[in-house]
């Protein structure tokens, strides 16, 4: 994350994701596959770490070796192999996009961190090593049990996010670089996928 600063002079906190170029290595159709979809690939792969049927897949598109595949469904231009998608064809400044990542994983985490629970509140009148303790659970001979979905302790983050509506500050197309206000989901050099 950086920040830059406004047209007011305000400074915006905002995060800089690396976007292109894309090249197309698939085009789905109804009557091939049932629905139509375009297959994006992005970040170059050593050719010898790329399984076989891979690279004939990549040789079809006429490209080299790509790191990552993301297929999109919903798009008004048409696409053919082998195009390459650049993000000044996509994007432009001032637009709302979602940008769809995996959060950080912070392993198995307590009841506090993980939604916030409080404790009983004051730690006098008797509390002892309250403070972040879960409290009860539920009722005891029925339903014998505890409910799926009860918020407990567990391993919290490396989940799939979806931020939505981040604007779009600035576009550098020499540099393939998009500046998008906010925080996304995930570490830093980890992939995210931008949907408008």
């Amino acid at each position: 994350m950086t920040s830059i600063y406004g047209a007011n002079g305000e400074l915006i906190p905002c995060t800089v994701i690396e976007a292109g170029p894309c090249v197309v290595t698939q085009v789905k159709t109804i009557e091939k596959d049932g629905y139509k979809a375009v297959q994006l690939g992005f970040g170059e792969r050593k050719e010898k770490n790329t399984p076989k049927p891979l690279l004939g897949h990549f040789q079809k598109a006429g490209t080299t070796p790509k790191m990552k595949l993301v297929e999109f469904k919903d798009f008004e231009k048409e696409f053919n192999l082998g195009d390459v998608v650049r993000i000044e064809d996509v994007f432009e400044e001032g637009e709302y996009v979602d940008v769809v990542g995996t959060s950080k994983g912070k392993g198995f985490q307590g009841v506090v961190k993980r939604h916030g629970f409080a404790g009983v509140g004051e730690s006098t009148h008797g509390q002892h090593n309250r403070e972040r303790a879960p409290g009860s659970i539920g009722a005891s001979s029925f339903p014998s049990r505890v409910f799926k979905g009860k918020r407990m302790a567990g391993r919290t983050g490396n989940d799939r996010v979806t931020i939505q509506n981040l604007r779009v500050l600035k576009i550098y197309p020499e540099k393939n670089l998009i500046l998008v206000s906010g925080s996304v989901p995930g570490a830093k050099n980890s992939f995210v996928i931008l949907e408008k």
